[in-house]
């Protein structure tokens, strides 16, 4: 099944919208380019554990990253707070999980 980089962006997008909306006017280009990473990345980590190139720790590691870029980039503007961002975090890779984790083949999410 092949995952969708345009499909993942917006879905991660919507809930980050979702999770962050007191916010959301002053953090909508920061979030549109992190849902944007974030999506590329869930579908590197699908291209790459495919081909056999990386393992389920490797892929983690890759998702724990791009999680840990998307934090700091999120808890650098002005008034978002730590528990803010996570709810944000979580919930974009909670409207994904199944999608990705189906792909994958093993629970990545």
């Amino acid at each position: 099944m092949g995952l969708n980089v345009s499909q993942l962006g917006k879905d991660i997008l919507g809930a980050f919208k979702g999770a962050l909306t007191e916010k959301w006017p002053d953090i909508k280009d920061y979030a549109e380019a992190e849902a944007k990473k974030m999506a590329q990345t869930l579908v590197m980590i699908e291209t790459l554990k495919l081909s056999g190139k990386i393992n389920n720790e490797q892929a983690n590691l890759h998702v724990e990253i791009q999680k840990n870029a998307t934090r700091i980039v999120l808890l650098t503007l002005e008034g978002l707070g730590v528990l803010a961002v996570e709810a944000a975090i979580n919930a974009a890779l909670g409207v994904v999980k199944d999608t990705v984790n189906s792909a994958l083949g093993f629970a990545l999410l």
